[in-house]
């Protein structure tokens, strides 16, 4: 198995060819962008001459931001971005099958239609105003369908809308259904009884992971314009990197979930968080969704600022620490390390030093240190478990992590908790030396879609359904701020992403960082080439 030290000799990489390249890469971006007005109407709302250059039959290929400019200058109606995604969602979702619980036209065109009375009284909502959004199918919606990916709750209208969603409604989306994801989140592969297989954008044969895998898939399709989700095992990084999208998991309290779950201290492994096709489009989201809550006395105080605040990172001015496969620890598919080291060169390329690191821990008490917590949290389903009926609904996987929290004693629970505190400190060691610490964002590509979970990587058997993502739980358990960016493809076609951890609060950072990524990389231009149900 490739070793993380084949990345030493980056940072003296260079080439004035490359060099060149990625600056006419920059360019040209900005050009299109610049060409439809955007650029200059994002930073400075108040100029009147901007405008969106927009064919209607494209409006689905703006970018959020894009979109929210074009619709409160009236370039666009509501109503013809309703019928613009509806029309790309009834030609692609049969295929993708990542949008589910859709609600009617008629029902969804009345509210497009009420958002442009609204901006023609002069009322504009927020940035999201008119926009159709999908809730990932494990928060609720008030008036939408929630079945969590279980049968046990099929067709539950829900009464009131998760906090995160409340945050989203309040900036003006229409919500048009949810996005698919596996049964109540468990597993990076969005299947279940209730809707089915969610397809990977760039082959709807292959898995798009989970359980954030409907969000991911509608994304890259451009079914949706951004995307909420939520992250406890890689739950908005492994899709991202599976669909070529940016997905971004929060420091630990940045995204309160403050009346959901009954304990608002110790369960602290999830976070709901944002999705989007651009930085930009990830950043915006993560303001509206962040904030400070009094009934989540963990949720952090300080504010996440306006995306005219935020500035790309300067790439001389940074250091990098691969963490690749821990030595060797990890198994991994052949071509995931080679696709990101690949993506890191690019980044010596413009001045960032990139070196190898290893944190001081020992990773077999990391990954026992996660079956402890996650059992214990799942703890939660001790009601659906004892009952004969519903226990028999549950997938085996579901049952599996309940019944590894029968007879969970204390000391263990305590034992978990140190090292969780110990991997902390490990981590914060290393970034004594680096800016951010990057590692694959899944350990194998896109996979089947027709099996629940790789059952071995490179010959060695996987000996838990989700072994095969032990990748992500790094950023998990520290609680760090992680934003997962696309770092290529292989030679099938199949996406693979890469992770960026910062330090703890450093949400402003870490996002800048991104944006310096997106400027000197082009994977976010590559887009599926989609395939409609004949």
């Amino acid at each position: 198995m490739k070793n993380s030290g084949s990345i030493e000799n980056l940072s003296s990489s260079t080439s004035a060819e490359s060099s060149a390249s990625v600056i006419e890469g920059v360019n040209r971006r900005q050009l299109l962008k610049y060409s439809m007005g955007v650029g200059a109407a994002m930073l400075a709302p108040g100029i009147v001459g901007a405008r969106v250059e927009v064919d209607q039959t494209d409006i689905t290929h703006l970018s959020a931001s894009e979109l929210s400019v074009a619709i409160r200058k009236k370039q666009v109606s509501c109503v013809e971005v309703m019928q613009s995604y509806l029309a790309k969602i009834h030609r692609y979702n049969p295929t993708y099958n990542a949008i589910v619980s859709l609600l009617e036209d008629d029902v969804l065109l009345q509210q497009a239609s009420e958002g442009d009375k609204a901006l023609q009284r002069g009322e504009h909502w927020g940035w999201m105003h008119g926009m159709p959004h999908a809730v990932k199918d494990l928060a609720d919606a008030k008036g939408l369908a929630s079945s969590y990916g279980s049968p046990l709750f099929a067709g539950t209208i829900a009464k009131e809308d998760s906090f995160h969603i409340a945050r989203i409604r309040a900036q003006g989306a229409i919500f048009i259904g949810k996005t698919n994801t596996p049964e109540f989140g468990f597993g990076s592969h969005s299947y279940n009884e209730v809707f089915g297989t969610t397809g990977n954008a760039y082959n709807p044969a292959l898995s798009a992971g989970g359980s954030s895998g409907g969000a991911a898939a509608a994304l890259a399709t451009r079914m949706l314009p951004c995307a909420d989700g939520s992250d406890m095992m890689g739950s908005l990084r492994n899709p991202a990197g599976f669909n070529n999208v940016v997905g971004f998991r929060p420091s630990q309290g940045r995204v309160p979930s403050p009346y959901e779950n009954g304990d608002v201290f110790y369960e602290q492994l999830s976070t709901d968080g944002p999705m989007g096709r651009t930085v930009e489009d990830t950043i915006r989201l993560l303001e509206t969704m962040a904030g400070y809550d009094n009934r989540a006395p963990l949720s952090l105080r300080d504010k996440i600022p306006p995306y005219s605040e935020f500035k790309a990172r300067k790439f001389p001015d940074l250091k990098v620490g691969w963490m690749g496969n821990y030595q060797g620890y990890l198994n991994m598919e052949p071509g995931v390390l080679e696709l990101c080291e690949a993506a890191l060169v690019g980044l010596t390329k413009n001045g960032a030093v990139v070196e190898p690191c290893m944190p001081d821990y020992d990773m077999a008490r990391l990954w026992e240190t996660w079956l402890t917590l996650r059992h214990w949290s799942s703890s939660a389903l001790k009601q659906l478990y004892d009952n004969p009926q519903s226990r028999a609904l549950l997938k085996p996987e579901t049952i599996w992590e309940y019944e590894g929290s029968l007879g969970m004693t204390a000391a263990r629970v305590t034992a978990a908790a140190n090292g969780r505190s110990a991997w902390y400190l490990a981590l914060q060691s290393l970034f004594e030396r680096f800016d951010v610490l990057a590692l694959p964002a899944a350990q194998v590509f896109p996979f089947s879609g027709v099996i629940h979970w790789p059952k071995s990587i490179n010959g060695k058997p996987m000996d838990t359904y989700h072994r095969w993502m032990e990748v992500t739980i790094g950023g998990t358990l520290a609680g760090l701020p992680v934003a997962s960016l696309p770092a290529g493809f292989d030679e099938l076609g199949r996406p693979m992403g890469i992770q960026f951890i910062g330090r703890m609060g450093q949400d402003q950072q870490v996002l800048e960082f991104a944006l310096a990524y997106e400027r000197v990389t082009d994977y976010l231009e590559r887009r599926p080439v989609l395939k409609a149900t004949r």
